[in-house]
């Protein structure tokens, strides 16, 4: 199957998942009532893989800890409801919310692997959707189910919420798929045009532009300030404050993101990237198994996901170059990279202590809950892009 036939096949599952998901009116942030339409369209024995795909899309427009807590409520009500173990349905959310934080951007961990290697969004997208889905279902209704067999976890005396207030209109599904869409299309159309396109040629040249992320991310975000923010009442100052407030936890992203840049760039000058390099070449293993042992590394020792990532990135880079690694390869290395930051969580992990105190478990729990999720997640999404990579690089 060609290059150019995955991407249009991962554009049409992109567009039918959010028609299939998101199907009456809703903002991103507005997840509860996501949620609430889908257990109504699956019912309550099939929720749990509502919940895993809710999560799966819900995490493309917010950050994982902001779709967890502002979907938790539901776990709660779902898990009173039925006597459940709240594993049994806040497994398959935090495994689809978890999935495409780790895997899909525009989330930044795989923009900023992407950045530092080289490596095409639309070539990530792709190969994050594919390794993402079945990594979603394993890691998410099917050891959901199992766990919550073995731990039967009731809801927390201390965890009291307010019912969201649903009376004012909500924007429309079309406004809401639109925006959301944008970005993901408009990169995806990038690379789209690189394969089926001549460079020089004036369409080509067009979508390069307009699916650079800063572009189309931009783009994306000036429309949802008109349709979502003038467009629906809001004052330029109220406008203006909403996303100086959006921008607060994305500062320690940024942070982290640059200091990965310098980290690489010391690598570079220092002359260190290339002994590293050379070291790394002599080994046995090919460089996709490499940049996930190097993550996994960073990832157990220091515990963020995101700085085990820029980490291995850099110290992979190195390597890239003296291979020649290009193309779509770069694409499986950033997912590789993503797979390996994302396996073996524990308590260094600031997505751990969420989990712990939200299901109020103990940390022998969380370990065998949360943490087994996780490794789950890294393992599969690994397996499948080196698959891919045996019939690429």
């Amino acid at each position: 199957m060609s290059g150019s036939t995955l991407i249009l096949i991962a554009v049409a599952g992109i567009f039918t998942l959010l028609f299939l998901v998101m199907r009456t009116k809703l903002h991103a942030f507005v997840s509860l009532l996501l949620v609430s339409l889908l257990v109504g369209k699956f019912g309550e024995d099939k929720a749990q893989w509502a919940l895993g795909i809710t999560g799966f899309i819900v995490a493309v427009p917010v950050f994982f800890d902001v779709g967890f807590i502002i979907l938790v409520p539901i776990i709660y009500g779902l898990a009173k409801k039925t006597g459940r173990s709240l594993l049994y349905y806040g497994i398959p959310l935090l495994a689809g919310l978890a999935v495409t934080h780790s895997f899909i951007p525009p989330t930044p961990g795989p923009i900023a692997v992407a950045n530092l290697i080289g490596a095409e969004l639309g070539w990530v997208i792709l190969f994050g959707i594919l390794a993402g889905i079945p990594s979603m279902i394993l890691a998410g209704p099917i050891f959901g189910k199992y766990i919550a067999k073995k731990i039967h976890v009731n809801i927390p005396d201390y965890m009291e919420f307010e019912e969201v207030d649903t009376s004012k209109e909500l924007p429309s599904f079309k406004m809401i798929l639109s925006l959301i869409s944008i970005p993901l299309v408009l990169i995806l159309a990038n690379t789209l045009s690189a394969v089926l396109l001549e460079e020089g040629n004036v369409i080509r040249t067009f979508f390069t532009f307009m699916g650079h992320p800063f572009v189309a991310l931009t783009i994306a975000t000036l429309l949802t300030f008109i349709f979502l923010g003038t467009r629906r009442g809001y004052t330029r100052d109220e406008v203006q404050e909403i996303a100086t407030k959006a921008l607060e936890p994305a500062g320690i992203i940024i942070l982290v993101t640059g200091a990965g840049g310098v980290f690489k760039q010391v690598l570079i000058d220092s002359g260190v990237g290339d002994v590293l390099g050379e070291m790394m070449a002599g080994s046995p293993l090919p460089a996709i198994v490499l940049a996930f042992l190097i993550a996994t590394v960073v990832r157990v020792a220091q515990g963020s996901a995101t700085v085990s990532m820029v980490t291995a990135a850099g110290l992979i880079t190195p390597l890239l170059e003296l291979q020649n690694i290009t193309g779509a390869a770069l694409g499986l290395i950033v997912i590789a990279i993503a797979s390996g930051a994302t396996v073996l969580s524990h308590v260094n992990d600031s997505g751990f202590w969420l989990v712990n105190r939200y299901f109020g478990l103990d940390v022998k729990d969380t370990l065998k809950s949360w943490t087994v999720m996780e490794t789950i997640i890294g393992l599969t999404g690994f397996a499948v892009v080196f698959l891919i990579s045996l019939f690429i690089i």
